[in-house]
């Protein structure tokens, strides 16, 4: 269900290759959560950086939302890139997987696969 590469750049490095990678597959960044610094506003250390990337593209996302509007809960897409024992990682949760666990369309099975196939190429093109 997941879906996780190591790579040797830095976190910030990788997050800045994600958006990079994103606009090459027509995904747009919507937004950037920084947990590391999130957490430490409220007073809570995290030892490890994690930077999550809300990503989204408008047509795929349009398919889905016409199809089942309930599946607002499950977009945008998210990317994350964090660091673990020491490597940087950059993961996501397999929307073919996830979209499984909600939903029995084939046709939204459809968009979920090359919505997989796109989001593994940017992860790829990013590490």
């Amino acid at each position: 269900m997941k879906y996780i590469v190591e790579t040797s750049k830095s976190v910030e490095q990788a997050v800045a290759d994600v958006e990079a990678a994103a606009k090459d597959y027509q995904f747009g960044v919507l937004h950037i959560h920084n947990l590391k610094q999130t957490m430490k506003n409220k007073g809570v250390d995290l030892a490890n950086e994690c930077q999550v990337l809300e990503i989204c593209n408008p047509h795929k996302a349009h398919a889905v939302l016409t199809a089942d509007m309930s599946l607002n809960m499950a977009l945008p897409c998210r990317i994350s890139v964090y660091s673990e024992n020491g490597q940087t990682k950059i993961g996501m949760i397999k929307p073919k997987a996830m979209l499984a666990a909600i939903s029995d369309s084939a046709e939204l099975m459809a968009v979920a696969e090359e919505v997989e196939e796109a989001t593994i190429a940017i992860i790829e093109q990013a590490k």
